[in-house]
Parts: structure tokens; sequence; C-alpha cells
């Protein structure tokens, strides 16, 4: 019998992404990754074979901050980015229609609330417990990094006495003039209600994962990066994130591929392999797992948000007498982060504010002294507000920064306001870390930001923000290093850059085909491209005709 190939995709325009203007008319696939490609691919038989009828691809996009478990909350949950509720009272009549609708539910939660639509007003604990049937209701802020609870709520995690409720180091309890508290609740403050506001078992979890894996894969995304699972006072769904995930994996719901990055509150010390190391039990490390399931950084926050106003600033926020602040003392942290590295992991830590990109490289910098850096790929979640001098040291020091394309359009507005005109020059660089020798990833912060990756690019070319004002024109991207950062930098970010990132022989077959050509279009209309189809792994897990 004559050798067969799994599959062949022919008669199409595949951009490899191998270097600019690079291009084959097919591929074909074995055991998942490509063999051939052009017509060494065609005159190969095959178990299936797949007429592209011209279409263009892409490699598939891998979004490299991505919380897929909360992406998939948020669809369960009341949504509150619909622009539809732009005043205080419509937020109150979604949530009490939510509660109307779904008498089951015994906690309310909603997801994505911006209080700059209601005049800088944050929704108030009193004003939700006359609309809650007396049940608890956590509404998250679009950040992430803040939410607002009802009395119910704070009963719930057991504070019945509403100006007891205690005041967190590394978190913010707003209060009235009376000393009871409003319901507003910043960063760490949020542990106070973990219980109501986070906990999920297994099984909900990894309904979320199916439901937001299944969005993600129309959306031509075959790979995401996860920061932050499994801390109590992490970022993530629960202790059973990794498991939910697993599972999700095992019962065929989860589609796309995966690196999961632990929350640094779930390792421990630990002297199996020496005095002076952090970790998990057995010893499993960074690069940990398959081509499916991976092992990645260990994720830390080290300051909050530009819409909280609660990022570390080494100036004070445009029009505000503060700067935000630190969620670690940052010795504390360096000690920990020196024996999570010891261990075997890279690390990967959040900073938005300029000063917590600061204290970032310096620790980062210190860590990784002495060591082959290539085996231990750090990064900078986010690096929102950063100079050109920064952004030298962090290429200087081999550290990944992983800024977000989406927030331009969809949070430029109000990160341009935090900033001022003068500082808005250094929000969310993108050029500026190609320039000086970083290869850039692409993200979106899902569900923070909308997750599609083709309008994370469109963002990255165009820079525009909702209202088309410009947001740091001159760090706009080529559409190429766009979908480039979308694919091959991503992998980089990951340490997989041998085996995903471009569509070459022996990588792994992922693509998305799309409705146009990206690269023969104005720039403008990108994120109006539609996904018709993605592959992962040669095998077809998205097709628009069903």
């Amino acid at each position: 019998m004559a050798f067969q190939a799994d599959a062949v995709f022919e008669n199409g325009t595949f951009h490899t992404l191998a270097s600019e203007g690079a291009r084959v008319s097919a591929i074909a696939v074995l055991h998942g990754r490509i063999i051939a490609v052009d017509a060494d691919a065609t005159a190969l038989e095959a178990k299936q074979r797949h007429d592209l009828g011209g279409a263009v691809a892409v490699p598939g996009f891998h979004d490299a901050h991505q919380h897929l478990t909360g992406r998939g909350k948020a669809l369960n949950s009341l949504d509150l980015v619909d622009p539809g509720i732009d005043s205080l009272q419509k937020l109150y009549d979604a949530v009490e229609q939510f509660v109307l609708d779904h008498p089951e539910k015994t906690v309310i939660i909603g997801r994505g609330y911006d209080q700059f639509r209601f005049g800088e007003v944050h929704p108030d604990r009193e004003s939700l417990d006359k609309i809650a049937a007396g049940k608890p209701v956590y509404l998250e802020h679009v950040s992430g990094h803040m939410g607002v609870v009802n009395t119910a709520a704070f009963e719930a995690c057991g504070y019945t006495d509403m100006t007891a409720v205690p005041d967190v180091d590394g978190g913010y309890v707003d209060r009235d003039e009376h000393g009871a508290v409003t319901g507003l609740l910043q960063e760490k403050a949020k542990d106070l209600v973990r219980k109501v506001a986070k906990f999920q078992d297994v099984t909900e979890i990894e309904d979320n994962i199916a439901a937001a894996a299944a969005l993600a894969l129309s959306q031509g995304t075959t790979m995401i990066t996860e920061p932050g699972l499994g801390a109590i006072n992490g970022i993530g769904s629960s202790e059973v994130d990794f498991a939910a995930y697993q599972n999700a994996l095992e019962h065929g719901r989860l589609g796309l591929r995966a690196v999961l990055m632990p929350y640094l509150t779930t390792l421990h010390p630990y002297t199996e392999t020496g005095e002076g190391r952090r970790g998990l039990d057995l010893g499993i490390r960074t690069g940990f797992g398959n081509e499916f399931l991976r092992m990645g950084p260990v994720k830390v926050l080290t300051d909050g948000s530009l819409l909280g106003r609660s990022s570390a600033m080494n100036d004070c926020f445009h029009g505000h007498d503060q700067a935000g602040f630190m969620l670690w003392d940052v010795a504390e942290l360096e000690a920990m982060l020196t024996e999570v590295y010891a261990a075997g992991y890279a690390l990967s830590l959040h900073a938005i504010g300029d000063r917590a990109v600061d204290h970032a490289m310096d620790i980062l910098e210190k860590v990784q002294n002495g060591s082959d850096r290539t085996a231990h790929r750090n990064r900078i979640e986010h690096y929102g507000v950063s100079t050109l001098e920064q952004v030298q040291r962090a290429a200087d020091l081999g550290i990944t920064p992983v800024p977000q394309g989406s927030f331009v359009s969809i949070l430029g507005d109000n990160m341009m306001d935090a900033l001022g005109p003068e500082r808005s020059a250094g929000c969310y660089r993108m050029k500026a870390h190609l320039n000086a020798g970083n290869v850039l990833p692409g993200s979106s912060d899902c569900p923070v930001a909308d997750g599609r990756p083709l309008l994370g690019i469109h963002d990255m070319v165009n820079r525009l923000t909702s209202t088309g004002v410009p947001c740091a024109p001159e760090e706009a991207l080529t559409p190429y290093e766009a979908f480039r950062a979308y694919s091959y930098g991503s992998a980089y970010a990951a340490g997989i850059e041998d085996e995903f990132g471009t569509l070459e022989v022996g990588k792994f077959a992922d693509f998305a085909v799309l409705s146009e050509d990206p690269f023969a279009i104005d720039p403008s209309g990108i994120s109006a491209i539609d996904v018709t189809t993605t592959v992962v792994g040669g095998e077809v897990k998205y097709s628009i005709a069903g």
C-alpha cells in the first residue's frame, strides 16, 4: 500500500510567516505535523483531502495571555460589557432582570462593568441589596482588578457588621463616612469575598473551559496561554483549575492547545531538589506536559490596573494625587521568585505601571544573573507604561514583554485619560520592542478585553481608540509584524517556537482559513475579516459551514 498522509490541504494560499511574503499552496499532515508543502504535498496519497478553493490561511493564532476559564465564566454569567449599559440605572436594571430570569442561581455573578460609563461612579452595596432578592451579588470590574458586592455576599463570607470588614494589605476596601463598606473591593481585598466571587467546582470550570474554547476556535485561536491558575488569592478559578483542563482534554471538549501558568502562591518551599527552592510537588516545573497541555511560567501580580488607577506609577495619575501601589513587598517578592526560579520555573510578572516595570526588571535581573536565560524565558505581562530606556533594558535582559493589542481600541481612551497626553506615548508599546530586538507576542487578556485575535491584530496595526483617537501611533506595527506576533511571537514567549508559530515542515499543522487576504486589503479592514475554518494538528476543529 502506498504511503498515505493523514490529510492534505490544497488549492490555498498559506502565509507561512516564516519570513515576510513566504507562501505555499498546499500542506500535507501526518500525526499532526506538516510533512510536505506545495507540489510535494499534493503528490501524496491522503486519507482526507481538503480543497480550500483558493482561500487564504495563516498560522493558528496563539493568544499569549488569555484567561480561558474566566472567559467561559463570563459567558455563563451576567454580561456587563454590553455598551448599552451606559448608566448605573441600566446596570441595576440588568442585574435585577438577571435575578428574575435565573431563579436557580444562588449567587449572582456579573462581569465587565466600567465606571467611566457612569461618570466614574461605581455600583454600591446598598443599591444591589434592593434588587438581589436576598442573594449574594458580585460584579467584577472590566479590568478584573476590583469588584463590588452586596451585603448578602459579605454575610456569606462571615462578615455581618459592615463596619467591621477588615482592611487588606495590597488591597483597598472602600468605606462611607461612617466606616461601613460601600461594596467596592480592589486588588487583594477581593479575597475577602472569594467564597462568593470565585469558588467553582471542577465540573463547572470544565464547562466554562469548553464554552470558551469553542468560541476561541471559531475565531481562529489554536492555542492560549492562561496566566495565574489555581491560587486561593490568585486570579484563577479554584485550586482544581489544572484538573478541569485535563478533564476537558480527556472528554474531547478542549479542542485547542493550552499553556498553563500556576499562580505564585500555589507553590511552596520544598527540599527534594535542594534548599532554597519553591515549587510544586514531584518537582513538576515549566515545560512539563505535551503538545496539548503543558506547564508554563509561574505568574504573579506585582501591581494593579490603569483603569482602576492602582498600577504602580513613578508619578501620579493624570489629574489625581496618587500613583497606585505595589501588591507585594518587593524584597519579599524577590526572595520568593528566587526560590521559584531555582526550582526550574520560568517567571511571568504582571507589571503595568512604569514603577512596577522597574521593580519587575530589577527582580528578574537579579534572579537570572549568571543563568542560561534561554532555558528560562521570563516575561513581563502587559508592560503597560514604559520609557524607551525600559524597553531597551528588557531586550538587553532577554525579558519578553507581553502587551495587549485590543486594549488600544477597547480601553485606550480611559488609559490615555489616566496617563495624560505626554505619558500616553509610552502606553502599551509594541514597535519599540521590535526595534529594541525583542520578540513580541500577541495577546488579549480576555475577558478583560475582546478575545478576537483579528481585533487585536487590527489594533496593533491601526492604534486607534474606540472614539478614533490615535493611541501612541508611532507604536503601530505592519500587518506582517502583527500576524507574526500572534503566532510565532506567542510561541516564542512560551518557549515552543521550534514546534509552533509558523507553517513549516516539522511543525504542527495549526492554521486558520480567512475570508480575505489580510495582506492585500486596507489595514483598516482587518478586524472585519471572518475566520471560516480552524485546523488544529491537521484536524478541522471549526468550520463556518458547520
